[in-house]
C-alpha cells in the first residue's frame, strides 16, 4: 500500500501523462487522452477496465449526453477521467458558486459554469501542471469566462472559508491517501448550509482483500475506494449532516474480467465477491446553515 505522498506523485504522473497525450494529439478522435478510455481496438484502459467489444470502458462511457457536451470543446470531453456526471446531479442554482476537486481537463467546471450563469462562478481544483493548462485552453476555447482553475491539492483548499455553495468532484477523492482532510477542507470552504455533491467510488459490504485490491485498481486507477457506511461516517465526524449514496452505475466481475483474469484471479471463482458492491455512487451531504445562540436570561440578550 502507498503512503500518503507516494500516492499523490503517482496519481500526478498518471493524469499529467493523460493530459499531455490529449495535447500532444494532432488527431483528437484517435487520442488516448481518458486515462481511463482505451482507444478503439484496445483491450484495456490504463486503469485496467476491461472493454466491451474492444472499444467501450464500463466505467467511463456514456456518463454525458449529447446535447450536454456538444459545445465544449473535444479536449475536454477525451480527458474527462470521471466515473460519474455531478453537475446533472448537483442542482446547480444560477448565482451559485462551485469548486471542482481535481478538475482535470475541465469538463465539469465548464458545466457548472454555463449552470451559474453569469452571475455565479465555477473554480476547478487541480495538482497537475499539464492538466491545468489543458482546462485554460478548454476554457478559451468555450469562451467561458466566469471560471478560474487553481492550483493545489484538494487536502489544501487554496479558497477562503465559507466561500462556495457547492462542492463537486468526479471519481478524484478515492484517489487521495488522506480522505478525512479532504472532507474537512470540502467543509471549511462552505458556506453555511452548502452542499457537497460529489461523484466517487465507493464498496458496499465485505470483499476479500486480494479481490478488493483488484477490483480498486481497475476501477479507480489507483486502490483508494471507500466502504460506504466508511465515507458516510467520515462526512458526518468533520461536521457534514444527512450523507447520502446514490448509485449510478454497478461493477461486476464481467465487467473486469480481462483485467482480473490477468492479475491471477479465477474470474468464475470470485464473481460473488464483486457483484453489487463496487459502483460509482452520487455522494450528498450538507454543511449545517449557521444558527444564532437562543438567548437565555436577563442579561444574555444585552
Amino acid at each position: 500500500m502507498l503512503d500518503a505522498p507516494e500516492l499523490t506523485s503517482v496519481v500526478r504522473e498518471k493524469y499529467g501523462q493523460a493530459a499531455l497525450r490529449v495535447m500532444e494529439s494532432s488527431d483528437a478522435t484517435t487520442a488516448n487522452g481518458s486515462c481511463c478510455a482505451p482507444k478503439p481496438g484496445s483491450i484495456n484502459s490504463c486503469c485496467g477496465g476491461a472493454a466491451f467489444d474492444g472499444q467501450t470502458d464500463p466505467i467511463t462511457a456514456n456518463l454525458y449526453v449529447n446535447g450536454e457536451i456538444a459545445e465544449l470543446p473535444e479536449a475536454a470531453v477525451l480527458a474527462s477521467l470521471g466515473c460519474g456526471n455531478p453537475t446533472a446531479l448537483a442542482e446547480l442554482k444560477q448565482g451559485e458558486t462551485v469548486l471542482d476537486l481535481g478538475s482535470g481537463g475541465g469538463i465539469d467546471v465548464l458545466l457548472s459554469a454555463r449552470r451559474v450563469g453569469p452571475t455565479g462562478k465555477a473554480y476547478g481544483l487541480d495538482m497537475t501542471d499539464a492538466m491545468l493548462d489543458l482546462a485554460r485552453r478548454n476554457q478559451q476555447e468555450a469562451g467561458v469566462t466566469n471560471v478560474e482553475f487553481l492550483k493545489g491539492q484538494i487536502e489544501a483548499i487554496p479558497l477562503p472559508d465559507a466561500s462556495v455553495d457547492v462542492i463537486i468532484s468526479n471519481c478524484v477523492i478515492n484517489l487521495s491517501g488522506d480522505k478525512r482532510q479532504v472532507l474537512a477542507e470540502a467543509f471549511r470552504v462552505l458556506k453555511p448550509g452548502g452542499r457537497f455533491a460529489v461523484s466517487d467510488v465507493v464498496v458496499r459490504g465485505t470483499v476479500p482483500a486480494k479481490v478488493r485490491e483488484s477490483m480498486e485498481l481497475w476501477v479507480g486507477c489507483i486502490a483508494g475506494a471507500l466502504e460506504e457506511s466508511e465515507f458516510a461516517r467520515l462526512l458526518t465526524d468533520v461536521g457534514f449532516e444527512e450523507p447520502s449514496f446514490e448509485p449510478t452505475r454497478f461493477y461486476n466481475a464481467q465487467d473486469a474480467a480481462v483485467f482480473l483474469a490477468q492479475s491471477g484471479l479465477d474470474v468464475a471463482a470470485v464473481a460473488d465477491e464483486i457483484d453489487g458492491k463496487f459502483l460509482s455512487a452520487f455522494v450528498r451531504a450538507t454543511k449545517p446553515k449557521s444558527t444564532e445562540a437562543a438567548c437565555c436570561g436577563t442579561d444574555c440578550c444585552a
